[in-house]
């Protein structure tokens, strides 16, 4: 294939790349911009929208430890650890052994979590209504297809490295 019909195909030809138009750069405003107001809707709840993520995933029942929540917030171990170690301090949530593996500890969510998280929905629902008014039910159903089937898509993924061993 030639050069001019390889860059007829690109959808981001090299040297055109502009940081303020760029999808990653979107995307992180958007999410940045929804956090905000989720946080403002929140801080009656003495929570943050990172903290309601948590107790809703941990309400969904498919998630149970912190190891499992950092890896699908694509958080690290340490800020995870310190947002569990707030929602316990609230009563919001409480570590338990594993009785089958001692060495692994489930995350419960306490009475007040779940009352909170039931709760949750609804307020997150506000926020996505005030911050989608502009757009059509049709628009909305556009771009969550979209941002489904670029989650889903592997192209592009960098695969996991191996251990590096050591030489002596």
């Amino acid at each position: 294939m030639t050069p001019i019909l390889t860059k007829m195909k690109e959808k981001f030809p090299p040297g055109s790349y502009c940081i303020e138009d760029s999808v990653g750069y979107l995307l992180a405003r958007s999410r940045t911009k929804l956090a905000k107001r989720v946080d403002a809707k929140l801080a009656a709840h003495d929570i943050t929208s990172a903290q309601g993520a948590v107790v809703m995933m941990l309400a969904s029942g498919n998630f149970s430890t912190a190891a499992e929540l950092s890896r699908e917030l694509y958080l690290d171990s340490a800020s995870m650890t310190r947002m569990v170690d707030r929602l316990q301090k609230r009563g919001m949530l409480v570590r338990k052994p594993r009785a089958d593996d001692r060495r692994v500890i489930d995350l419960h969510l306490t009475e007040t979590g779940a009352a909170l998280a039931e709760q949750l929905p609804t307020l997150y629902s506000v926020v996505l209504n005030q911050s989608f008014a502009d757009f059509s039910v049709e628009e909305v159903t556009t771009l969550k297809s979209l941002l489904r089937k670029f989650l889903d898509s592997n192209a592009g993924d960098v695969p996991v490295a191996e251990k590096a061993t050591s030489k002596q």
